[in-house]
C-alpha cells in the first residue's frame, strides 16, 4: 500500500522520508472452506525526530491488523468467539473444519489476551456477590454479577473481605449489594462501599431458618437416625436403590434407644451363642469391621477423642481455666484473648463452654429432665417409618397449600407427637408471610416472639438476624435477590467441568465475562 506519509507510533511526528517496504503474511477468513492468507506490503518510513528512539517505522493499519499480529482483525475476532463459546479443544476441532487450522493453546491465548486488554471502566449500580467452590469444602472464590444487565462483572480465586473491599473501592458507583449471610462479604461491602445498601438474599434467609429448625429437631430425643439394636425377633433388611446397589441398611421396625455398652453386650452374646460375623452383621446392621473388633475385645473399647482444632475453645482450655481461676469470668474478654492466640471459632461456641463452668449442675439437671419424660418418636402415618429431621425441617417451612396429602399427614403427625414442632411451624409461616407481603413492620415483633419461644435454634436464628438487621429489612422491602448470581454460579460449574484440568481462574474469568 503506497501512502504519501506516515505517523511515527513513538513520537507521533509525521514523516515523508521513505525507507523501504515491509511485507506481512496474515491469516484471514477462509474462502469457500479453504485457508486464506493475505500478503500485506506496507511502506517503511524514517523518523527524523532526534529525540525519538525509533529510527524507522512501518505504516500502521489498526482497522485491518493489530501490531505484531499474525492474523487479520476479523480473523482474530472469530478466534476469540470460538474460544469464548466452546473453549480450547472443541474450538480447535470446529475452527479446523471451517478452514482456519489452529491449536487449542493459540485459541486460549487469544481469549486471555483479549479479556486482559479490556478496561474496567464499566459502571455498575446493582451487584450480587456470592462464593463458588473451586474445591468444595476447601477452596472458595468470589463472583460478582451485574443484576441489572444479568452479566458477570468479575471473578476472584479467593473468598476474602479485603479483596471484595478493594473491588468496591474501584467501583464507587455501586448503590445496592445483594449477598448471602456470609460475614466476609458483609465486611467487605461495608469497608469498600459504605454508601451502598446491603440486601440479604431471601433464599438464604429461609435456608438459614430451615437449618435452624433442623438443628432443633436433631437435638430432640425422638428424632434420631435409627436405634442401635432391633427389637426381639427382628432383623435388619438390606434395602437396594433403583440402580440395584445396596444403599444402606435400615431396620424394619424402630426400637427404643440402647446404650453403646448394651450393643456391645448384645454382640458378645450372639457370638457366644455360636453365631458367625455375617449373621451378627445381618441382625444388628453394624459394620463388619466394628463387629470383628468387638468380638476380639473382652471389654468395650474406648472411643478415641480427636484433638481439638483452633475452631474449638477446648484447644485453649488450659489457658481459659488458668484465667478463670484468676478471676476473669467475662466471656467477651476471654474471647478477645484467645482470638489473639489463634482462636478462629465463634463467641457462642466459647459461651457454651463457659456456661458449664458457671453452672456445673445445669447440664445434669437438664439431662434428668429430658430423660424423665422422653418425647415420642414421630412416625410417617403412610409407611410407619420415623421422620428424619431433614424431612421434618423442610415440611416445617412449607405452606399448607403447597403440601401433598402425604406431606400434610406427616405435618399433622409431627404436630401431634412433638408440640415444639407446632411452635416452630407457626413462627416459620409468619416469617414467610412477612417476606411475601413485604411487611417490614412485623419483623421486630417476630424477632421478639422467636426469642421468647424457648427454642434454642430459633433464638439463635433471631440473634443472627438482629446482628444483620438492616440487610434483612432491605431483603423484605427491596425486589433484588441473588437468584441471577446463583444461576451464573451454575454456569461456572458447567464450564469448570467441561474444561477438565485447564479450568484455571484466569481462563474461567475469560469465559464467564460477556463476549
Amino acid at each position: 500500500m503506497a501512502m504519501g506519509s506516515g505517523a511515527c507510533p513513538g513520537c507521533g511526528k509525521r514523516s515523508i522520508h521513505r525507507h523501504g517496504w515491509h511485507e506481512r503474511y496474515l491469516q484471514d477468513l477462509p474462502a469457500q472452506g479453504a485457508p486464506a492468507t493475505v500478503k500485506l506490503r506496507l511502506q517503511r518510513w524514517q523518523c527524523r525526530n532526534g529525540a525519538c528512539k525509533r529510527k524507522t517505522f512501518t505504516t500502521q493499519l489498526p482497522e485491518v491488523v493489530a501490531p505484531r499480529s499474525r492474523r487479520t482483525a476479523r480473523a482474530t475476532e472469530v478466534v476469540y468467539l470460538f474460544g469464548h463459546g466452546v473453549g480450547g479443544r472443541p474450538g480447535e476441532r470446529l475452527i479446523k473444519r471451517i478452514g482456519m487450522p489452529m491449536s487449542d493453546d493459540t485459541i486460549l491465548r487469544c481469549l486471555k489476551r483479549r479479556v486482559k486488554a479490556r478496561g474496567s471502566e464499566r459502571k455498575t449500580r446493582v451487584v450480587g456477590v456470592d462464593d463458588w467452590a473451586w474445591r468444595k469444602g476447601s477452596t472458595y472464590g468470589t463472583i460478582i454479577v451485574d443484576l441489572e444487565q444479568r452479566e458477570v462483572v468479575d471473578l476472584f480465586p479467593e473468598r476474602a473481605a479485603g479483596m471484595t473491599a478493594d473491588w468496591f473501592k474501584k467501583h464507587p458507583g455501586v448503590e445496592i449489594i445483594s449477598r448471602d449471610r456470609c460475614g466476609s462479604f458483609a465486611q467487605g461491602a461495608q469497608e469498600g462501599a459504605p454508601q451502598a445498601r446491603q440486601i440479604a438474599d431471601r433464599f438464604h434467609i429461609v435456608k438459614n431458618l430451615r437449618e435452624a429448625i433442623q438443628v432443633q429437631l436433631s437435638r430432640a430425643p425422638g428424632f434420631c437416625a435409627r436405634p442401635l439394636l432391633p427389637t426381639d425377633g427382628e432383623e435388619v433388611a438390606s434395602v437396594r436403590d433403583k440402580h440395584g446397589g445396596a444403599e444402606h441398611r435400615r431396620l424394619t421396625r424402630i426400637a427404643n434407644q440402647h446404650s453403646r455398652q448394651a450393643v456391645f453386650d448384645h454382640v458378645r452374646a450372639l457370638w457366644n451363642e455360636g453365631r458367625n460375623v455375617r449373621e451378627i452383621v445381618r441382625q444388628t446392621g453394624f459394620d463388619r469391621r466394628t463387629i470383628a473388633k468387638w468380638i476380639r475385645a473382652n471389654t468395650l473399647p474406648e472411643r478415641s477423642a480427636s484433638v481439638p482444632k483452633t475452631t474449638s475453645p477446648r484447644h485453649f482450655e488450659d489457658y481459659l481455666s488458668r484465667r478463670w481461676s484468676e478471676g476473669c469470668v467475662r466471656g467477651r474478654r476471654l474471647f478477645q484473648e484467645i482470638k489473639a492466640r489463634g482462636y478462629t471459632g465463634s463467641f457462642s461456641n466459647l459461651e457454651r463452654l463457659l456456661a458449664r463452668w458457671r453452672n456445673p449442675k445445669s447440664k445434669t439437671v437438664n439431662l434428668k429432665a429430658t430423660t424423665a419424660v422422653p418425647n415420642p418418636r414421630p412416625f410417617d402415618p403412610a409407611t410407619g417409618r420415623s421422620i428424619s429431621p431433614i424431612v421434618a425441617a423442610a415440611l416445617c417451612i412449607k405452606p399448607r397449600g403447597m403440601l401433598t396429602a402425604n406431606q400434610a399427614a406427616k405435618v399433622d403427625a409431627l404436630k401431634k407427637d412433638w408440640p415444639e414442632f407446632a411452635t416452630m411451624r407457626r413462627l416459620a409461616m409468619r416469617f414467610r408471610g412477612m417476606l411475601k407481603s413485604k411487611s417490614v413492620g412485623k419483623l421486630g415483633s417476630w424477632l421478639k416472639d422467636a426469642q421468647k419461644s424457648g427454642l434454642y435454634a430459633m433464638q439463635r436464628f433471631a440473634r443472627t438476624a438482629q446482628r444483620d438487621i438492616d440487610a434483612v429489612r432491605n431483603a423484605i422491602t427491596e425486589p433484588w435477590s441473588n437468584g441471577q448470581t446463583e444461576g451464573q454460579i451454575n454456569r461456572l460449574k458447567a464450564l469448570k467441568r467441561t474444561m477438565y484440568g485447564r479450568a484455571g481462574p484466569e481462563l474461567l474469568r475469560a469465559r464467564l465475562l460477556p463476549a
